[in-house]
């Protein structure tokens, strides 16, 4: 059997074991569960590392909806509440616009306190993750990450992206089908699409860029959009 026995009494013990996340249910948003409205997830305690902070934390798997790829959480509940985004995908869960794109807006309509600055360093990032984790205990609400004026409100408003878009769920492309080599027919689990230019930016995307609002092709292609909106 590949069943683990993990003995909870050394973890209780070990200071670094402590801090590991145990939670019941993911930050994501509407998107990623897809267009199913019933959704079986599978749960695996400290399943893996966040791919911010680096601390085991519980992985949930799910199909996204019927046409839907098998999605998991990337990134761990506290790192999410940090930045008010979805575990899968790391959009702002209220606006559901990248972080980048978000964090400028604050910062440009005077909410630059409300752009919460995740630490890059292992040990102020434990400090901050400790600090959140007190506040979220004491019931105090994360107050980052929202804005404090009604024109950075509006600013968000005019750009979010609340309708689900449940295209980011598709399967991913199959690469045996690019070659030509494919022989699965409408059997393959994969998309049957060539791929994207690799000089394509889009094809570059990383889960830490996007959480920490910096080098992302998505958030860039808005601003740009958006830009050009204006000036016409």
């Amino acid at each position: 059997s590949n069943t683990k026995i993990i003995n909870m009494a050394s973890i209780k013990k070990d200071d670094n074991k402590q801090k590991w996340e145990e939670t019941e249910f993911p930050l994501v948003c509407e998107t990623c569960l897809g267009d199913n409205p019933y959704v079986r997830m599978t749960k695996e305690t400290h399943g893996k590392k966040c791919k911010i902070c680096d601390i085991p934390f519980t992985v949930f798997a799910w199909q996204a909806g019927t046409r839907g790829r098998l999605k998991k959480v990337e990134i761990c509940r506290t790192c999410a509440r940090s930045k008010n985004v979805c575990q899968v995908c790391i959009y702002d869960l209220q606006y559901g616009l990248p972080v980048q794109v978000r964090d400028k807006i604050l910062a440009e309509e005077g909410c630059k306190d409300a752009v919460v600055a995740v630490p890059q360093s292992d040990a102020n990032r434990a400090w901050m993750t400790a600090q959140q984790e007190r506040d979220i205990e004491q019931g105090k609400a994360i107050q980052g990450c929202v804005p404090t004026n009604s024109a950075a409100a509006m600013k968000l408003q005019s750009m979010a992206r609340m309708e689900p878009r449940y295209e980011r769920n598709l399967p991913k492309l199959c690469s045996f089908f690019a070659k030509g080599e494919c022989n699965r027919g409408s059997q393959c689990p994969f998309r049957h699409e060539l791929p994207r230019d690799k000089n394509d930016p889009l094809s570059k995307q990383n889960t830490k860029d996007r959480f920490f609002g910096t080098n992302d092709p998505v958030a860039s292609g808005m601003v740009r959009r958006q830009k050009e909106k204006a000036e016409k």
